[in-house]
């Protein structure tokens, strides 16, 4: 395997990195840390947004996971195209309450809930909904509703709405104006410039156990302009150079091999 060649515990930057495996030094991750934390002190709605292979999933899980378990609960959902009172049957299930077959009273059974869980228990809800720019129009409508009830006097829910750029045109509408005014952070991901690039692979390699250089100077811009930034391509890419490395018995990444890499996953001229 090629892993025992470079003296790897892991696979370098996997789709489920978290702690010591995730790269935090991101100028992107800073902001979207920053942001996370207010809405950790005062709730309110947050809108993470980033395309594909971005990373925005990873991110959220990594900030979850630093939340101390007694005093947070997370519920994540991430299956967006059910209709608004599927999911919020859901968020019931999830809160340990079985679910009213009527809104209303489902609002008023999630709504007693938490607020038993804050204020009995010192239990903060946090609900995170994944592939957000694949809700309905009716649900961010109907959302609007949910999250301004506000628990009467305030706002004990932290919701983050997480999806593709399109989420945040989509709320820029006129008909989720109300939705829009409650969004008290928003933050986008952008693909990494070249040198948050070299960092995020260099704490790829090492969060895996590489103890030496394993990419070529060449490689590594190549690498670079091959993924455009974006880590989950980056990370295949690498994977794929390491596999082929192996089999050329090479200690290292150089640009040859990365490049067969390339010419073996670029789209076939003249393919349907």
């Amino acid at each position: 395997m090629y892993r025992q060649r470079f003296g790897l515990t892991g696979h370098p930057l996997p789709r489920n990195a978290q702690g010591k495996t995730f790269f935090d030094k991101g100028p992107g991750y800073v902001r979207l840390k920053r942001r996370f934390q207010e809405l950790i002190d005062e709730p309110g709605i947050g809108i993470l947004t980033g395309d594909a292979g971005i990373g925005t999933t990873s991110a959220m899980r990594n900030l979850c996971g630093q939340l101390p378990k007694p005093d947070y609960l997370v519920l994540y959902l991430c299956d967006t195209t059910v209709s608004p009172l599927d999911l919020y049957r859901s968020l019931a299930l999830e809160v340990g309450i079985r679910p009213a077959h009527r809104r209303a009273q489902l609002w008023t059974d999630i709504k007693r809930t938490m607020c038993h869980m804050v204020d009995e228990r010192g239990v903060h809800p946090i609900v995170i909904i994944d592939r957000a720019h694949l809700l309905s129009d009716q649900f961010l409508a109907d959302l609007s509703g949910l999250t301004s009830f506000a628990f009467d006097t305030r706002q004990i829910l932290t919701l983050w709405l997480v999806g593709q750029p399109e989420l945040v045109r989509r709320l820029g509408m006129q008909q989720h104006a109300s939705l829009k005014m409650l969004v008290a952070a928003e933050v986008h991901l952008d693909p990494f410039d070249r040198d948050a690039f070299a960092q995020f692979i260099d704490h790829g390699l090492r969060a895996a156990g590489a103890t030496q250089n394993l990419l070529s100077d060449p490689a590594r811009e190549l690498l670079f302009r091959a993924s455009r930034g974006v880590p989950r391509v980056a990370a295949k890419l690498l994977r794929q150079a390491l596999v082929r490395a192996h089999e050329r018995d090479q200690n290292f990444i150089d640009d040859h091999t990365l490049e067969a890499v390339l010419d073996e996953t670029a789209p076939q001229k003249g393919a349907a």
